[in-house]
């Protein structure tokens, strides 16, 4: 059965404790619906990928990626949306599934960037309201503003998309500013 965010968000409390890793799941969530927006695309599907790709990540930090099929054997999801979340660890983590498809490079792409919009979010007062990717480009060359969000995988996530990294950053913004009241919930 193809994902839906229904289904995505029954999923993840089955493996998932920490609140960060939701607030996460949320801002990924956010980021990968515009993207479908971006491409004409099934935006409940691609919000559904995007909220449970980290699934196998609290129970398995030094495998993640892993341990995804395993998890969800049970859960009656597609082989495509468990090859889509697996791909998003592609040559980072325990995967060695490249990312082939628009959702799945939207995948890729946005995981780290959306750290790097809701830390920027949480340091100023307006949150994401009036943020804009000439500000967000600032935050994202000081490599010290949220150090631990990998750059060099964002753009290569933007390039294997063939689209510029001001338009994924735009369109991630748009997201996650849509859901500004779930992701500021601290």
């Amino acid at each position: 059965m193809k994902l839906t965010l229904a289904k995505a968000k029954e999923i993840l409390p089955k493996h998932t404790t920490e609140k960060h890793l939701f607030v996460h799941a949320a801002a990924v969530s956010a980021a990968m619906g515009a993207m479908a927006d971006y491409f004409g695309e099934d935006k409940d599907h691609y919000a559904a990928i995007g909220y449970l790709h980290d699934v196998d990540y609290e129970k398995f930090p030094d495998e993640h990626c892993g341990h995804v099929r395993e998890l969800l054997a049970n859960e009656d999801i597609d082989e495509a949306d468990i090859r889509a979340i697996i791909s998003h660890g592609s040559g980072l983590t325990m995967s060695d599934v490249e990312p082939t498809t628009n959702l799945e490079k939207s995948l890729f792409a946005t995981d780290e960037l959306t750290g790097i919009i809701h830390a920027y979010a949480l340091m100023r007062p307006e949150g994401f309201v009036g943020m804009t990717v000439k500000s967000l480009k600032k935050k994202f060359k000081d490599k010290r503003f949220a150090a631990g969000c990998k750059r060099d995988v964002i753009q290569e996530g933007c390039d294997k998309l063939g689209v510029p990294i001001e338009t994924v950053m735009e369109y991630a913004i748009k997201g996650m500013t849509e859901h500004a009241d779930e992701l500021m919930e601290q």
